[in-house]
């Protein structure tokens, strides 16, 4: 395509007519010309706001991307209403791509009952590879609020799910003829297949209603990323139990066949929190069906010790995520 704005004959063949999903709180959703979105609330609701953009991999890209907003905004405790996209796309790209693009991020809409209320569509010689950046708009009541800052000295640490589950997807998908090699059929398609996983809103919404401390979801950077973010917001230390934290057999095979450490792997769909009664939750979480695990304890200072039975490590700084070394 020529580099420069999306044509209108494409943009509202390809992009506009793959939005469905429609929220009563869009006052003034996506169109030619529109440059702003504007949304209502009502009296005792407040926003949320969140951004991020997709670039770590170009395959089921607006799935991603929405699903990674809508992430972002339950670990605040809120409820998703809309998303503004902007869509850098690479000289080569067909339409049939961005068709299919975007009817990716409208499934995923629809799941939610988001809504698409505007963006920006370009081809440009920037980027070499689609690239979605998504500011998410979401709603809370007030007083309800839940931030990565809230974990205090005394409160469990805990996670849903398994670390690791959406880097292990994306690897079997970019790296699944080289897997093929080592692995069998069925165990690189249940590796790609952690994609179902991803989503957080189900158990945001439960740890809501038990009252969290505190909620982070865990994406670039693996848990240690996380971990290290939820000690620095919340001002306390971290006593971890290592032989704690849940992976799948996949995600640890994987990584140990091409070199990665899954503790530093990108790992949405894995909630981090803060709770006075961690174990409690995780048997909320489990007789809703979805997997959950105390790891460890907020303690008073800034030490974030990392326990390996009788051995003793500390936390580092956030690093580069384990996914980019796939592309190297």
């Amino acid at each position: 395509m020529k580099i420069g704005k999306v044509s209108e004959t494409i943009l509202k063949r390809s992009v506009f007519k793959q939005i469905r999903t429609i929220r009563s709180e869009v006052l003034l959703g996506p169109g030619v010309g529109e440059d702003c979105a504007a949304m209502e609330l009502a009296p005792d609701e407040v926003f949320v706001i969140s951004t991020d953009p997709i670039t770590g991999t170009a395959k089921d890209i607006g799935k991603l991307a929405i699903q990674i907003t809508a992430n972002d905004l339950a670990s605040s405790g809120a409820e998703p209403v809309g998303v503004m996209l902007t869509v850098l796309l690479p000289e080569s790209i067909q339409e049939a791509d961005i068709r299919e693009m975007m009817a990716q991020v409208e499934a995923v809409c629809e799941r939610f009952h988001v809504q698409v209320m505007g963006g920006h569509t370009e081809v440009t010689q920037a980027v070499n590879q689609p690239v979605i950046s998504v500011a998410g708009v979401g709603k809370v009541k007030k007083g309800h609020l839940v931030t990565t800052a809230g974990a205090k000295p005394g409160q469990d640490i805990l996670v849903t799910k398994w670390l690791g589950i959406e880097g292990t997807s994306i690897i079997a998908k970019e790296k699944e003829k080289e897997l093929l090699e080592r692995f069998s059929r069925d165990f690189v398609e249940t590796a790609k297949g952690f994609d179902a996983w991803i989503s957080v809103l189900p158990e945001a919404a439960i740890a809501v209603e038990q009252g969290v401390s505190a909620m982070h979801d865990v994406t670039e950077g693996g848990i240690y990323g996380a971990l290290w973010e939820i000690a620095e917001a919340s001002g306390i230390g971290l006593e971890i139990d290592l032989k704690a934290i849940p992976f799948r057999q996949e995600t640890i095979e994987i990584c140990e066949y091409l070199g990665l450490n899954p503790y530093y792997l990108i790992s949405s769909g894995s909630m981090l929190m803060a709770a006075d009664r961690g174990h409690d939750l995780v048997r909320a979480l489990k007789k809703a069906g979805i997997p959950a695990a105390v790891i460890g304890k907020a303690v008073a200072g800034k030490a974030k010790r990392v326990l390996n039975g009788e051995e003793e490590a500390f936390l580092e700084r956030p690093r580069t995520d384990e996914l980019y070394k796939i592309y190297g």
